[in-house]
């Protein structure tokens, strides 16, 4: 099971270049496609899911031509979209039961069986009774995977969905993303560093709709060994740093002092200390590059 992506080219009306001769190859597992907003993300994503179509380039997957046969990817895609809305007034067991039919689940015995495996793999189960619209925000994310697990899906979208969740709720919702990412390709888009750490065992960093990296986040740290030095300045400081330097990353330590981190290929940077890289030092110098 394998998603081809290739040379992918989409300019909007605005002449703004969303996706610029983009490829990947994405394998079974989840896949964290990281970069700054605006970066195309959410056009590679609309483009994947059917909602618009490239100016050049192709797609497959699982032997299916998505861009002459969308209908036949549509079957086996599961989509979550970065904003999901819901209808208020009504229990997220009718809803779910609702869009169980419109995705073509027409056995009423068969809705119920799938309808109370997506409540309970979520950890909504005992929330079905109650009108989704009265949903925290990370039990809408849930009952967005619910939703889009109704149709066994082996594709699964999902667009910057921990984006303004507290600590708890992304827990709670990258949990169930580790159950159903196991066994299909999980496309996981997002601006957020830390999804990807804890999630993707496969990534690619883009930026101006390019792919700037694509490697396994362990790889892309380790490759960065060695390359990383510390140090706290004063704020005054900064910019002379920034000038001497290669600085990919600063924070306020306290009011009266900055952590640097800087990158150094080769040489060994006298009043620095060695630091240990991390995902974040990694994003942050491609990005910057």
């Amino acid at each position: 099971m394998e998603l081809t992506i290739e040379s992918l080219t989409k300019t909007y009306t605005n002449k703004v270049k969303a996706l610029d001769n983009l490829s990947l190859e994405l394998g079974k597992g989840m896949f964290g496609l990281l970069g700054p907003n605006g970066a195309g993300k959410s056009s590679l994503m609309r483009t994947i899911a059917t909602l618009q179509l490239p100016d050049d380039g192709n797609l497959h997957f699982d032997g299916i031509d998505i861009l002459k046969n969308p209908m036949h990817l549509r079957r086996v895609l599961g989509y979550l979209p970065q904003n999901f809305g819901v209808y208020p007034g009504v229990s997220g067991e009718k809803l779910l039961d609702y869009m169980a039919v419109l995705k073509g689940i027409h056995s009423k015995k068969d809705r119920k069986a799938i309808v109370q495996h997506v409540l309970e793999l979520t950890n909504l189960y005992d929330s079905k009774k109650k009108n989704v619209s009265g949903y925290s925000g990370g039990m809408k994310q849930r009952f967005g995977i619910a939703q889009l697990l109704l149709n066994n899906p082996k594709l699964l979208i999902v667009d910057e969905p921990t984006a303004g969740l507290d600590p708890a709720e992304r827990n709670r919702f990258l949990n169930v993303l580790r159950l159903v990412g196991a066994d299909n390709v999980v496309i996981f888009s997002t601006h957020i560093v830390e999804d990807v750490k804890d999630l993707c065992s496969d990534m690619a960093i883009i930026n101006k709709g390019k792919v700037l990296k694509h490697q396994t986040p362990k790889d892309a740290v380790d490759s960065l060994k060695g390359k990383i030095w510390a140090k706290q300045i004063l704020p005054m400081e900064l910019s002379i740093h920034e000038d001497t330097y290669r600085v990919i990353s600063s924070g306020y330590k306290d009011n009266n002092s900055v952590e640097i981190r800087v990158f150094a290929e080769t040489e060994t940077l006298k009043d620095f200390d060695p630091a240990a890289p991390t995902l974040e030092d990694v994003y942050f110098l491609t990005i910057n590059h």
